[in-house]
Parts: C-alpha cells; structure tokens; sequence
C-alpha cells in the first residue's frame, strides 16, 4: 500500500537528516521531491500546491532554522500537516434514530456490496448494535444473492429483497420491517453505475427521501486514484454525502484518493477496506495513516488487533517462559497462529516502525506467507515432548515429521535456525531488561 509515495518520502527525510543544518535551498529541495511524490501518486493537482505551501511556509519558520534537530522538525511538519489532509481527527459514525439508516453510494465495481456486509458485522462487534442488510441493487446480476450469502457468513440479517425491483418499495419495506423487528441499524445497498447519469442520481435523491439516512457514505475503489475523488464530488453535488469509504487500501494503491478525496470534497473518510475478509474493514485513523505514509509505524493499530487475537492467559504464561528462557516450539507455534489472525504478514510489518522501509519491493509474497504456514504444519506433526524439547529432533524424528506435514527435511532445519536465533535474541533482551531493573532498583 502506497510503496511508491513511502519510499519517495522516506527519501526525503533521509536526505535532509544527512545535513548538519537547514538552508532555504535544502527546503526548496525538499519541497520540490515532496511536490513530486505527491504527483506521482496521483494526488489532485490544487491539493498538492496547498500542501506544499503550507510545509514550506512552516518550514521555513523559526522553529525550524534555529532548531537543534531540523531535519527532524521538517518530517514533523510533514506528518503534521499529512495528518490533517487525511482529515485530523478520526470521525466517529453516530447511529441515532430508530433504525440510524446507513446509505452506501457510488460507483458500479467499487466495492459497495462487500463494504456493506463487512459495515454491518464491524457495527455489530464493535458497537454492539443490531444491524440489518438491505439489498437494494436491482441493476447488477447477482448483487443481491451476494449480499444475502455475505450476511449469512457474517451472521447478519438481511431481507430478501429477490422478488421486488422497485428500489423505493424496498427502501419502504425494509423500514417498516426494520421498525417491527427492533433493529437498530439499516445498511441500504445502492445500485451503481459505471459512470454517472441522471437517472441513478435521481433514483438515490427519492431514496433519500423516503429513508432519511443519518449517514451517505460514498465508497470508492483507492485503486482508481483521481477518478474516485471526481465521482465523490459529483455524488456529494447531489446527494450531500456524509463520509467516504475507500476500499482496496492493501492492494497497489498510489494514495491519491486518500490524500486527496476529504480536502477536495470537505467530507471524512471513514472506513478502510483492507482485504476480502469479512474482518477487512477498519475504522480511519489520519494520524496512523500518516505514520505508515511516512514510514513511522502504526504502532496503536498493531496493539488492537493484537489484543484481538492474543488470548491473556497465555500472553501471561508467554512472558513467564520468556523471562525464564524457556520459549519452546510450542509457543513458536502459537505466535504464528497469533500473526496470521492479524492479518497479511505485509500489513502487520507495515504497522511496526520502520518495518514498512525493510519489506521487499512488491510487499510480502505469497511464497514468504506461505512459508509461515509450512512452519507452522512442521510443528504440529511433532510429538508434544518434541515440541518442548527440540533438541530430541535427529534424522529419523526429522523424516518422520517432514512426511507428516508434507514438507522436508531441509524445511524444519530452517525452521529449527531460525528458532534458534529466535531464543538467542530473546536471551539477550531478557539479560538486558534484568540489568535495567537493577539499575532502577539501585542494586
């Protein structure tokens, strides 16, 4: 996600931390690698000469040229001024009214059908509502068979809407049936096109009407750059949107849809679809975006999701054994389990600082996620004493194992060195917060 704009970035800031002290030809520089970053990846034209004014002209301030640590101040600028392109502050959804009605627009192949089943089972978890799915797009085939088995798997209710092609009559019944059922929520699945005419436009303004959503959020493909940014104006023109909601932000997006959609339409994004998964939608954070842009981190998003998967008790027990230099291949084995809950191996190290700098170009491959997973079924096929004593592993247990789990010798000696480098990292920083406890306590 957004590798292109990162690097050229990551470049930027590095330079300017090679020099000693800031002149206004280093910010000239700068801004002028920066201008071309933003370009390229496709971020709208005016938004690009807003930004970069507004660096330089802080850059160029005191606080920066009198500075101890300028290049510092600069990427703090940066990040600064990043986080409120993105938006600022992270916009929370209110679900007032009985239902809240939640209206998905836009256009045909961005990924509203997905969004609003993933949109529905994320109200549900996290906010402990109860939702309904409303399949209103009668112009696609197939749309509304999609949305009805996407909320079986997530366990959504959703009215089946198959023998009915009025949008309004829909839009009527589910209302009502919402109101008699006692759901809090009502996620209306528009119909799209591949582009925009007045005939859709006039159909979502009747549905308007009659459904009188608290929220239009208008989904747009991250994929499709300055194109989504120009539907999103032309439906907010109409229909007065609410919010935004980009899909496909894990895929090979250069970020000009991110960094361009709120300052251009003066609406906030929302949501991010991250994956096909039910789970792949995340709320919209501009400042942990602005960290990964910058290469930073995402350190707070990293800590959800891990409290998400990590049972407590067996964190506990984890610390326990590590402190006591005793992490065997059964832990090993339940933190692949852990990271792969979290998500694509790529995502997760692009959440951790500096990580997102070090992953090969072109992201992660399946081969390296694949590669977890063989680990992962070579320690499953050992015997429980085996997987607490390792070194009980010779040739023989070796084959066995290797047979059992489809994989080869070569294999788990891979994976046993790399265990092994495992336990002595973990050796040396338990030595090494033993000796800051001493100091702290004065021994």
């Amino acid at each position: 996600m957004l590798e292109a704009l990162q690097e050229r970035l990551g470049r930027v800031t590095k330079t300017l931390r090679g020099e000693g002290h800031l002149t206004e030809y280093h910010i000239d520089t700068a801004m002028r690698e920066i201008r071309l970053a933003l370009l390229e990846a496709d971020v709208a034209v005016e938004v690009v000469t807003n930004f970069v004014a507004r660096v330089r002209e802080r850059a160029l301030g005191g606080e920066v040229l009198t500075s101890v640590t300028p290049a510092q101040m600069v990427t703090k600028i940066v990040h600064d001024e990043l986080i409120e392109l993105l938006g600022g502050a992270t916009t929370e959804l209110e679900f007032k009214g009985r239902p809240a009605v939640v209206m998905l627009v836009g256009l045909q192949g961005s990924g509203k059908t997905t969004t609003a089943a993933k949109m529905a089972k994320w109200i549900k978890d996290k906010k402990n509502l109860f939702p309904l799915l409303v399949p209103a797009d009668t112009s696609r085939p197939a749309a509304r068979e999609q949305l009805l088995v996407l909320g079986e798997q997530a366990k959504i209710p959703t009215v089946d809407t198959r023998d009915m092609d009025d949008p309004e009559a829909i839009a009527k019944r589910a209302l009502r049936e919402a109101s008699i059922k006692g759901y809090q929520v009502l996620i209306f699945d528009t119909a799209g096109r591949l582009h925009i005419d007045d005939e859709l436009m006039d159909q979502l303004e009747r549905l308007k009407e009659i459904l009188k959503p608290k929220q239009i959020l208008f989904v747009a493909d991250s994929m499709t750059g300055q194109d989504a940014v120009r539907s999103a104006r032309a439906y907010h023109e109409r229909l007065d949107i609410t919010g935004v909601v980009l899909t496909m932000l894990d895929g090979d997006a250069r970020g000009g849809a991110a960094l361009s959609v709120r300052e251009v339409v003066g609406r906030p994004i929302v949501f991010a679809g991250v994956g096909e998964r039910l789970e792949g939608l995340e709320q919209f954070h501009p400042d942990r975006m602005a960290g990964r842009i910058l290469g930073l981190g995402d350190v707070a998003s990293l800590v959800e999701k891990a409290q998400e998967v990590v049972d407590d008790k067996k964190a506990a027990r984890l610390e326990a054994k590590l402190r006591k230099n005793k992490f065997d291949l059964e832990d090993l084995r339940d933190q692949l389990s852990s990271l792969k809950k979290m998500g694509p191996l790529g995502q997760v190290m692009e959440m951790m600082p500096g990580m997102g700098n070090m992953l090969p170009k072109g992201g992660v491959t399946e081969g390296q996620e694949r590669q977890l997973k063989r680990f992962e079924s070579c320690i499953d096929s050992m015997t429980p004493r085996e997987r607490r004593h390792p070194q009980l592993l010779n040739g023989s247990r070796k084959r066995r194992i290797a047979k059992g789990s489809g994989t080869s010798v070569e294999e788990i000696n891979r994976l046993l060195r790399q265990y092994g480098q495992m336990r002595k990292l973990m050796k040396r920083l338990g030595k090494a917060d033993a000796k800051a406890l001493k100091r702290q306590l004065g021994m």
